[in-house]
C-alpha cells in the first residue's frame, strides 16, 4: 500500500501551506493541499464544472474522471507534484496543480526550475478571484520548492484564464503553439505583482466589511421572548434605528404558533426562512454558537457579529473555544465580528443598521469609528454624541478573533462616507500591515488611533494575538511615520475627530487668536507655544464685543495672509447694566457662521466658557451630522459615558438561550430615545464653491483641548504635503555598495556556528561587513598589557584612546572605563596602571586602543528587527541624560532620504547637532549617509538582526564610528510578502 504523503517521513504533509483567504466578494474560503483523502470531494467537485470548463482544462471533451485521473490528482510528493483546492464548508470549489518539468516537458526532478500548471474552478465560483487566490499560493509553493518558474497551455478562447496569468504582475512571455497559448511566468516577486496582491487584499478586505455593515437581511438569533436581555435589546435597537432591509428573530425556544416578535417574522431556526439572511447577530450562551455558526453557514449566512462572552477573556479554555469558533465560520465563507462583541452601527440613509447594543443610533455624519473594547465604545459614541459628531460606521470588535482594525481601514479607505477614521486599539496582530495600510489611508483621509495597553508588555485578555516586544515610544513613532495622528485619550481622540471632519486642513503653524477675554486669549497663545504652533498675539474684543464684533474680527482673521488658522475665545459678555451675562450662543455661532462662509478656507475652532447654546448652536449648524427635527418634546439629555466597571457590566448582560432557565431576567438597556440635535441657525449662508459647507465649527470647554487638536492637524497636514512628493534612497549609494560581497560574508559567518539563535560578530568581523556597505568603523587592537598597549598606539599613530570593552563597562564613560587623548607613551602607561588599578586585572577590562577621532556630538546609531513590526532604525545623541529620557527617534526600514532628515531632527535634544549655544554645526549630511546606508544593509540582509553604532562622533566635517556590535541570526518570518492570507492564531 502506497503511504499517504502526510505520512512519508521524506515528504511530511505541509500544514503551513493552509490558509485562509478573502475572495474578491468578500467571502471566505480555505486552501489546503490536496491529500488522498480528497478522492471523492474531487469526484464531486469535477462533476459539478460545466462541460466547457472542463474542455478549457483538458483541451477535449472529459465528461468524468478515470480512477487513474483521481489517483493521480489526489497523490502528490509535495515537491515535485503539488495540489491545492480551495474550499467552502469542507468541499472543493477549485484546484490547482503544478509537475516539475525538465526544458523538454518532461516530468522532472530537482534541479528542474520549471513547471506545468493549470487550475480548475467551479463555474457558479468564477469570478469571485478564486483562480487569482490559487495562483498566488501555488506560486509561493513553487518557489519554496526551488521552482522558478510557470508554464501554462490555455485555449484562446479561455479569456478568464489568461486575464488571471495577465494580470498577475509576473514578467511573463506570451507565444502561440499548436492552436494554444503558451506563457511562461517568472515566479520572483516584482513591484507590480506585490502591488497587484495588495490591491487584490485590499478590495476584498474591504468588501467582507461592506457586507457586514449592510446586509439586506438581518436575523437576531437569541431574541428572547420576553423583554430584557442581549439578542432582544439589539433587536430593539435594529428596529429603532430604522433598519432598511428585512429583519428576523430566531430562537429555538420559540412556540411553534409564533408569528412575529417586535412586528418582525419570528423563526425556530434559519431554515424556517424563505431567504437568505446575509447578517447574523449572535446572542446565546457560549455553548449553543456552535450550533448556531453551523445553522448559519448551511443557509447561506455571510457574516457574524457573535456577541456572546465567555471566549478568550476567561482563559486558556475560552481561547480554545475562540479559535474553533473562527475556524467554523471560516470553513462557510463567514467572517465574524467579536466574539464578546458589542456590536456594529452603519448611519448611511439607505441602511440604517444598529445591531449593537447601543440604545441610540449616532447621527449620520462623517466619521467612521473602530474600537476594541465595548466600554471605550460607549464612552466614544456617548462623546461624539453630545459634541454633534456624526458617524458613517461603528463596529465594536470585542475580542477582535477576525475582524480587526487592518479590515476597518480597508474599508475606510474606500468608504465614500468616511472622512475621518477613528481607531481605539488595545493590540496590533500584524503591525507591518498595519503601519503600511494606515499610510495608504492616511494619504487621503486623517487616521486618529489611541493606543491602549501600551506599558502592560501582554495583550489583553481575549486578544490572542502576538505580542510585540516594541517599546511603545517606538510604535509611536513608527505610527507618525506612517501619517497616523496618535492620541493619548478618547476625549483627544473625539477632540481631534471633530476638528478633522468638519474643517479644512491648515496650510501652516500660524495661528490667529481672538475673543473678548483676555485671560482666556493668553491661555490659548500660551497653549499654542507648548504645542509647537507660531501664535500671533491675541486680539481683545473686551467683554463689550458683541456678536457683529466677533464677525468682523474673525472675517479679517481669516483674510489675512499671515495665519494658518483661527481660535475664536469667548466668554459670557457683559449687558447693558453691568451684569453679565449668558448670551444667546445662537445668536454668536451664526455670526461665526456668517464670517466663516465668506472668508479663506482655513480651520476655525472656538474655545468658550459658559456660554449658553453656544456649543450645541455650532455643532448643529455644521457637525458632521445631518441636521434633525427639532421636537415639540422636551429633549433628553445624552447618557453619559458608564466607567469601565459598569460598562463591563452592561457588556456581559446574559445572552438569550433557547429555554427560560438558559435565559436571564436581567434587564437590558432602557429604550432607545432618539437624540435630539438643536435647529440650525435660521440664515445660514451658503458656502462659496470647494469649501467646506458652513458652520463647521467645533467648540471646545478648555484652550488645551482646541490647541492640541488644532497642534495635530498641522502635523498631520504637514505629513500629508511631503507625502504627496515621497523621499527617495540618492543612487550614489549604489557605486559604494558590494551587496553580493555582504551577502557572501553573512553566508559564510552563519554556516561557521549553524545555530538558530544566530552568532555575534567580532569587532573586525563587524568592520568587514559595515565596510561592503561604506560604513567605516575605527580599528582597534587589544591591548592585554601596558607592552601591547603602547604597540598598538604605536601601530595606529597618537593620540590614542584606551577603553575597556568588558560588557558591563562597555560605553559607560561615567564609571571611568575610558581614557581620552593619551598624546605619547608616558600617558598612555599612566593611563593604564590608573585603568587597572580602578576598575580590576587586564583579563577582566579587556582593554584595547583606538586612534582618537576628530572632536564632534557622539551619537547612537542603531537597528534591529522585530517579528511582528519589521526593521526599525533608531538614533539619538550618546549618554546618559537622552538614554534616561528616552530621546531616540525611530523609523521603519526602509528609510528614504527625508525619513533620514526628519529621523536627526525629531529628537528633543537635535539642536545639539545644529550650532546650540554658539556650537559649530556639525555635519549632518554626512549623519544622513550613515543612517541611508545602514538602512540598506538590514533591508538587503535579514539575517543582519541587530546592529549598534557607538559612538558615532559627528564633527563639523565629516564623522568617524567608534564602535560596532553586529548579530546575525536566520531571519524571521515574513507574513508581509507572501500569499494573502488571514491570520491564524
Amino acid at each position: 500500500m502506497e503511504p499517504k504523503p502526510e505520512q512519508s517521513p521524506h515528504h511530511a504533509y505541509p500544514d503551513h501551506w493552509e490558509a485562509d483567504v478573502v475572495l474578491r466578494d468578500g467571502g471566505t474560503a480555505r486552501i489546503r493541499p490536496i491529500t488522498t483523502d480528497d478522492a471523492e470531494r474531487l469526484v464531486s467537485f469535477y462533476e459539478q464544472v460545466s462541460d466547457e470548463s472542463k474542455y478549457y482544462r483538458f483541451f477535449a471533451p472529459y465528461p468524468r474522471l478515470s480512477d487513474r485521473d483521481v489517483h493521480r490528482f489526489t497523490h502528490h510528493d509535495y515537491v515535485d507534484r503539488v495540489g491545492l483546492a480551495v474550499t467552502i464548508g469542507g468541499e472543493f470549489i477549485g484546484t490547482v496543480r503544478y509537475d516539475r518539468i525538465d526544458d523538454r516537458g518532461r516530468p522532472a526532478s530537482a534541479p528542474a526550475d520549471e513547471a506545468e500548471v493549470a487550475f480548475l474552478v467551479q463555474d457558479a465560483h468564477q469570478g469571485r478571484g478564486v483562480a487569482s487566490a490559487l495562483l498566488e499560493h501555488i506560486a509561493a509553493v513553487a518557489r519554496e520548492r526551488g521552482i522558478r518558474r510557470f508554464a501554462a497551455e490555455v485555449l484562446p478562447a479561455n479569456n478568464k484564464m489568461i486575464k488571471v496569468f495577465r494580470d498577475a504582475g509576473y514578467t511573463q512571455r506570451r507565444s502561440f503553439e499548436d492552436g494554444s497559448v503558451h506563457l511562461t511566468l517568472d515566479l520572483e516577486p516584482t513591484e507590480e505583482s506585490l502591488a497587484v496582491q495588495r490591491g487584490r487584499e485590499q478590495r476584498a478586505e474591504a468588501r467582507s466589511v461592506q457586507r457586514l455593515l449592510a446586509p439586506g437581511s438581518v436575523a437576531v438569533i437569541g431574541a428572547g421572548r420576553t423583554p430584557g436581555g442581549v439578542g432582544r435589546t439589539v433587536l430593539r435597537n435594529l428596529l429603532a434605528a430604522g433598519y432598511t432591509g428585512r429583519a428576523y428573530a430566531v430562537n429555538r425556544a420559540f412556540d411553534e404558533g409564533l408569528a412575529t416578535l417586535d412586528g418582525v417574522p419570528a423563526h425556530r431556526s434559519l431554515g424556517e426562512i424563505d431567504e437568505q439572511v446575509d447578517l447574523a447577530v449572535i446572542a446565546v450562551p457560549a455553548h449553543q454558537v456552535p450550533e448556531a455558526v453551523a445553522d448559519c453557514g448551511e443557509h447561506g449566512v455571510q457574516g457574524l457579529v457573535v456577541v456572546s462572552a465567555g471566549y478568550a477573556e476567561r482563559g486558556a479554555d475560552g481561547r480554545e473555544l475562540q479559535r474553533e469558533l473562527v475556524r467554523q465560520a471560516r470553513s462557510y465563507g463567514m467572517r465574524i465580528i467579536g466574539p464578546n462583541a458589542f456590536g456594529i452601527i452603519n448611519t448611511a440613509e439607505n441602511v440604517r443598521l444598529n445591531a449593537s447594543l447601543a440604545p441610540e443610533s449616532p447621527a449620520r455624519g462623517r466619521i467612521g469609528l473602530f474600537t476594541q473594547s465595548g466600554a471605550i465604545g460607549i464612552a466614544l459614541l456617548s462623546g461624539l454624541h453630545r459634541r454633534g459628531a456624526g458617524l458613517s460606521s461603528f463596529i465594536s470588535a470585542g475580542n477582535r478573533a477576525d475582524v480587526s482594525g487592518n479590515d476597518f481601514l480597508q474599508y475606510s479607505f474606500e468608504d465614500p462616507d468616511t472622512d475621518v477614521a477613528l481607531l481605539y486599539l488595545e493590540s496590533l496582530g500584524n503591525p507591518r500591515k498595519f503601519t503600511r495600510l494606515a499610510r495608504r489611508t492616511a494619504a487621503v483621509k486623517p487616521v486618529v488611533v489611541v493606543k491602549g495597553a501600551r506599558h502592560s508588555g501582554t495583550n489583553p485578555p481575549g486578544h490572542a494575538v502576538p505580542v510585540s516586544r516594541i517599546p511603545d515610544a517606538t510604535v509611536s513613532a513608527l505610527m507618525r511615520q506612517a501619517g497616523v495622528i496618535r492620541v493619548d485619550t478618547v476625549t483627544e481622540m473625539v477632540d481631534a475627530g471633530i476638528l478633522l471632519a468638519g474643517q479644512p486642513l491648515p496650510s501652516g503653524p500660524r495661528v490667529a487668536i481672538l475673543g473678548n477675554s483676555e485671560s482666556l486669549g493668553l491661555l490659548t497663545y500660551d497653549a499654542c507655544l507648548a504645542e509647537g504652533l507660531r501664535p500671533r498675539p491675541p486680539i481683545d474684543l473686551t467683554t463689550a464685543a458683541s456678536p457683529q464684533d466677533f464677525r468682523d474680527a474673525l472675517a479679517e482673521a481669516l483674510a489675512d495672509a499671515t495665519c494658518d488658522a483661527v481660535i475664536v475665545t469667548a466668554i459670557p459678555w457683559v449687558g447693558e447694566d453691568g451684569e453679565a451675562e449668558t448670551g444667546d450662543g445662537q445668536v454668536l455661532a451664526a455670526a461665526l457662521h456668517t464670517a466663516v462662509a465668506g472668508g479663506s478656507a482655513k480651520p476655525v475652532a472656538v474655545v468658550h466658557v459658559e456660554i449658553g447654546g453656544l456649543a450645541e448652536a455650532l455643532a448643529a449648524a455644521s457637525s458632521t451630522a445631518a441636521p434633525r427635527q427639532r421636537p415639540t418634546t422636551a429633549r433628553t439629555a445624552p447618557p453619559e459615558a458608564p466607567t469601565d466597571r459598569e460598562a463591563a457590566t452592561d457588556r456581559r448582560a446574559p445572552t438569550d438561550g433557547t429555554t427560560d432557565t438558559d435565559r436571564t431576567t436581567a434587564s437590558a438597556p432602557a429604550a432607545p430615545h432618539p437624540p435630539a440635535a438643536p435647529a440650525a441657525p435660521e440664515a445660514t449662508p451658503p458656502a462659496p464653491e470647494g469649501r467646506p459647507r458652513p458652520g463647521r465649527i467645533p467648540a471646545y470647554p478648555a484652550a488645551e483641548r482646541a490647541v492640541r487638536a488644532l497642534a495635530e492637524a498641522v502635523k498631520y497636514a504637514q505629513w500629508r504635503r511631503q507625502a504627496a512628493v515621497p523621499g527617495k534612497v540618492p543612487e550614489l549609494l549604489d557605486e559604494t555598495i558590494d551587496e553580493a560581497g555582504a551577502a557572501a560574508l553573512i553566508e559564510a559567518h552563519l554556516a561557521a556556528a549553524p545555530d538558530p539563535r544566530g552568532r555575534q560578530l567580532g569587532h573586525d568581523e563587524a568592520r568587514e561587513l559595515l565596510g561592503r556597505y561604506g560604513i567605516d568603523v575605527r580599528p582597534t587592537l587589544p591591548a592585554p598589557d601596558p607592552a601591547a598597549a603602547v604597540a598598538a598606539a604605536a601601530r595606529l599613530g597618537y593620540p590614542v584612546a584606551l577603553k575597556t570593552t568588558a560588557p558591563h563597562l562597555r560605553h559607560r564613560a561615567d564609571l571611568g572605563g575610558v581614557r581620552l587623548d593619551l598624546t605619547d607613551e608616558d600617558a598612555l602607561r599612566r593611563a593604564y596602571g590608573d585603568l587597572t588599578d580602578l576598575l580590576g586585572k587586564p583579563a577582566e577590562l579587556l582593554p584595547v586602543v583606538q586612534a582618537m577621532a576628530p572632536r564632534g556630538v557622539d551619537t547612537v546609531v542603531r537597528a534591529s528587527i522585530d517579528a511582528a513590526a519589521g526593521a526599525v532604525l533608531s538614533f539619538g545623541l550618546a549618554g546618559a541624560p537622552s538614554e534616561l529620557l528616552g530621546d531616540t527617534a525611530h523609523r521603519l526600514v526602509p528609510v528614504t532620504d527625508r525619513d533620514a532628515a526628519e529621523l536627526i531632527r525629531s529628537i528633543r535634544a537635535a539642536p545639539v547637532l545644529f550650532g546650540w549655544r554658539g556650537a559649530a554645526p556639525v555635519d549632518t549630511a554626512a549623519l544622513e549617509e550613515l543612517l541611508l546606508r545602514l538602512s540598506r544593509l538590514v533591508d538587503d540582509h535579514p539575517e543582519v538582526v541587530s546592529v549598534a553604532l557607538e559612538p558615532v562622533v559627528v564633527a563639523p566635517q565629516g564623522l568617524t564610528a567608534l564602535g560596532a556590535a553586529v548579530r546575525l541570526a536566520p531571519p524571521p518570518a515574513r507574513n508581509d510578502l507572501g500569499p494573502r492570507r488571514l491570520p491564524s492564531y
